[in-house]
Parts: C-alpha cells; sequence; structure tokens
C-alpha cells in the first residue's frame, strides 16, 4: 500500500518504509501548506492513502471516497496514557 503522509507526520517516513510502505510526504508531493482540498485530491488521483491528524481533511476524504487514516490528538493521549501507566503503575 501506498501512503501520503499528511505535513504533521513527515518525520514518521521511514518508520512507515520500514514498515514495508511505500512513502510520500506532503512536502515531497508539492503538497507543502496547501488547502486540504488539493491534499486529498492529490491522494485520491494517485491512489495514495492519506494519514492525517487534522478532522478536516479526513472528512473530505471521507466525502470523496479517498483512502485515509485519522490518527488524532485524543488517540495520541489515550496512547500515552497507557504507556505512562503500564510504566509507572500506580502504588
Amino acid at each position: 500500500m501506498k501512503i501520503l503522509l499528511d505535513e504533521m507526520y513527515a518525520g514518521l517516513k521511514e518508520y512507515f518504509e520500514t514498515l514495508g510502505y511505500e512513502v510520500l510526504t506532503a512536502q515531497e508531493a508539492g503538497l507543502k501548506s496547501a488547502k486540504d482540498k488539493a491534499v486529498v485530491e492529490y491522494a485520491g488521483k494517485h491512489n495514495l492513502l492519506l494519514v492525517t491528524q487534522d478532522q478536516k481533511p479526513a472528512e473530505l476524504a471521507e466525502l470523496t471516497g479517498v483512502k485515509y487514516v485519522l490518527i488524532s490528538n485524543g488517540m495520541i493521549a489515550k496512547i500515552a496514557d497507557a504507556k505512562i501507566k503500564e510504566k509507572y503503575p500506580a502504588p
């Protein structure tokens, strides 16, 4: 599967590549500071799965049938909370 990482996730490119994905960042695609609609349209046109943390591009992708994964700040906070509690359990 080919992935398009939205701007905020560009630093994860090597991690996804290590996991076996073909990865393009928004910056590499010439989408730096692009409107959300342009990013979603690019993903759709090139059959890429968009990975984003922003609700708006996720909603636009949903409306237009573009593949996407939304990784919200709330999801990140839940993961961090679980790891904190695992590593430092309450006495």
